[in-house]
């Protein structure tokens, strides 16, 4: 078991990165932030405090991520805790999908989450102890009812790494698992919307109000701590009620 914990989390720059870096630093976990969005992220590191260490790199680049692995390592420490949070949207439907867009889509929310695993998993077969986290979506298994295709797609596969993910490391002190979130309060919904736009939106969700990050944050903590060895390759549903299974 490993107590000294080190979580690296992707999107870190972004509403629901943020909100799961401030709930582990309140649990004295080590954060190791992650996000293309360089001057932001140093910006809520400074906020954080001295445990939160801001790395900006493209997870959809292997050899970026490799590098920045290694460099985390050394300098802070072996990953114990890694939380798949990064994602980029795409609206666009099949026939308004370019391969452009497809393949990036698919390459930063879903390769970038397997170079990531790839990277850490070494460290925490080492120390016999780790959580990996996946952001999926209720999109995954909508259909894409909220988003479009590429977008669907990519966090349907991100569901599957979790399993195949999660069958590989049964007997190692690693769980992996995934979070299937819809509508959380972010600036999509407090901003890219329109008053009306938010009410329609509001009228599908059963709750009759949107997901705050901090309770996406308390499902991530759940999924990291250490009560959970016994839970692994589940998808928890955080969808105000709007899909059952």
């Amino acid at each position: 078991m490993e107590t000294n914990k080190i979580a690296l989390v992707t999107g870190a720059a972004g509403t629901m990165g943020a909100a799961v870096t401030e709930a582990f630093i309140q649990e004295g976990i080590t954060v190791v932030m992650v996000d293309v969005a360089k001057e932001k992220l140093e910006l809520l590191a400074e906020k954080f405090g001295p445990n939160a260490h801001p790395y900006a790199f493209d997870i959809s680049d292997p050899q970026a991520v490799e590098k920045s692995v290694a460099a985390i390592t050394e300098e802070i420490g072996t990953v114990t805790i890694l939380v798949n949070n990064a994602g980029i949207l795409s609206n666009n439907k099949v026939m308004d999908t370019t391969p452009e867009e497809w393949n990036r889509v698919l390459a930063v929310n879903l390769s970038g989450a397997f170079y990531l695993s790839k990277a850490v998993l070494p460290g925490m077969r080492k120390v016999g102890w780790g959580r990996i986290i996946n952001t999926s979506s209720y999109a995954a298994k909508s259909g894409g009812i909220t988003s479009g295709t590429a977008y669907a797609v990519s966090k349907g596969g991100l569901i599957t790494l979790t399993f195949s993910l999660a069958a590989e490391t049964l007997k190692e002190g690693i769980t992996v698992n995934g979070i299937a979130p819809v509508w959380v309060k972010t600036p999509m919904v407090t901003e890219q919307l329109t008053e009306e736009q938010r009410q329609q939106v509001l009228a599908k969700i059963p709750v009759g109000r949107f997901c705050e990050p901090d309770e996406f944050a308390h499902v991530v903590s759940f999924l990291a701590s250490e009560k959970t060895g016994f839970m692994t390759g589940e998808i928890i549903d955080l969808n105000g009620g709007i899909h059952f299974d």
